[in-house]
C-alpha cells in the first residue's frame, strides 16, 4: 500500500540530478560544481557526501541546494554562488563587488616573497585590492610587514575588512579608500612594494570573455579602455612617486601587453616578466629608477 509520502531525496540522488542539470546547462566541471553546491548547502565536506550517500537532506537542505543549482545553471560563477574562493591557502569571502580571485595572481605574491623576505620590515600597498587577496597573503607570509590595500569601491572594501577581520589580520593590513595612490600624501608615501592587479580587459575584448566573467564580475575591475591598459599608464608615474629608492613595482598584466607595459617602463632598472602556467606574460617586476 503506498503512503502517499514524497519520496525522500538523498545525498547521492542529489549530486546525480544537480551534476545533470549542469551538464545540461552547459557549466564547466558540472560534477565538481554540483559537490561544492552540495557542501555549501549541508555546511559539510567532501568527505561527509560520500560517507553517507544514502543520508537523507532535511527539507531546508534540499530548498537551499535546488536554489544554489538554479543561480549555478543561469550562470552565475560557483565562487559567488557559495560566498567563498582559495588563494594562496587562504579561505577568503567573495561577492559580486570583487574579482573572483584566481590562480595565476599567486604569481604576484611569489614575485613580491623573492624580494620582501630580506627587507626586515617592508612597507607595502596592493593597489586594487578587491577582495584583500593579495594583501592578506602577504600579511600571513610577512609577520613584519606593515600592509595597505586601496580600492576606489566602498563595497569591495567592506569584503576585504571582512576577510581580514576573519584571518585575523584585520590589525595588520589597513584598507582605505582611494583612486590608484591618489590618497597617500608625501608624508605617507616611501613604499618598498607597490603591488596591483588592476584592470586589463580591452573594451575590444570583452564579448570573448567567458558569460559568467563578462555578466557576471565588476566591470571597473575588469575593463581598461582601448586597449586595456588605461590603469597601467595611470599607476605606473603614480607608483614611481610613491616607491622608496629602489622600490619594487609588481603588477599582473594581460596576454599581449607585455611590449606596452616595457615601453612605459623604460627608465625602471631590473625589469622583468613572469610567466603563469601556460606560459603567458603575466607579472611584471620593475625597480624605481
Amino acid at each position: 500500500m503506498e503512503s502517499g509520502r514524497p519520496e525522500l531525496t538523498t545525498l547521492r540522488d542529489a549530486l546525480e540530478a544537480g551534476s545533470h542539470r549542469l551538464t545540461e546547462a552547459g557549466a564547466t566541471s558540472p560534477r565538481k560544481n554540483a559537490e561544492s553546491l552540495l557542501m555549501y548547502s549541508l555546511g559539510r565536506d567532501r568527505a561527509y557526501l560520500y560517507a553517507h550517500p544514502e543520508r537523507t537532506l532535511t527539507g531546508d537542505e534540499e530548498f537551499r541546494f535546488e536554489a544554489a543549482v538554479t543561480r549555478r545553471e543561469r550562470g552565475e560563477p560557483l565562487q559567488y554562488v557559495t560566498g567563498h574562493q582559495e588563494f594562496w591557502g587562504l579561505d577568503l569571502l567573495v561577492s559580486p563587488a570583487v574579482l573572483i580571485p584566481r590562480p595565476e595572481t599567486e604569481h604576484v605574491v611569489e614575485a613580491v616573497l623573492e624580494r620582501a623576505r630580506s627587507i626586515p620590515s617592508p612597507r607595502i600597498v596592493d593597489v586594487g585590492t578587491g577582495s584583500g587577496c593579495i594583501a592578506l597573503a602577504l600579511a600571513q607570509e610577512l609577520p613584519h610587514a606593515e600592509i595597505h590595500g586601496v580600492d576606489i569601491s566602498s563595497a569591495a572594501l567592506e569584503v576585504a575588512r571582512a576577510n581580514a577581520q576573519r584571518l585575523g589580520f584585520a590589525e595588520r593590513v589597513r584598507f582605505q579608500s582611494s583612486d590608484l595612490l591618489g590618497a597617500f600624501s608625501k608624508d605617507t608615501v616611501g613604499f618598498d612594494f607597490v603591488v596591483s592587479n588592476p584592470p586589463y580587459v580591452s573594451e575590444a575584448d570583452r564579448e570573448s570573455l567567458q558569460p559568467e566573467v563578462r555578466d557576471f564580475e565588476p566591470h571597473a575591475a575588469l575593463f581598461a579602455g582601448p586597449m586595456g591598459l588605461d590603469v597601467v599608464r595611470r599607476l605606473i608615474p603614480q607608483a614611481q612617486r610613491s616607491l622608496k629608492s629602489e622600490g619594487w613595482l609588481v603588477m599582473e598584466i594581460g596576454k599581449g601587453q607585455d611590449a606596452a607595459v616595457q615601453e612605459y617602463l623604460s627608465s625602471w632598472k631590473n625589469l622583468r616578466f613572469v610567466p603563469d602556467l601556460q606560459g603567458i606574460l603575466r607579472v611584471v617586476v620593475a625597480q624605481r629608477p
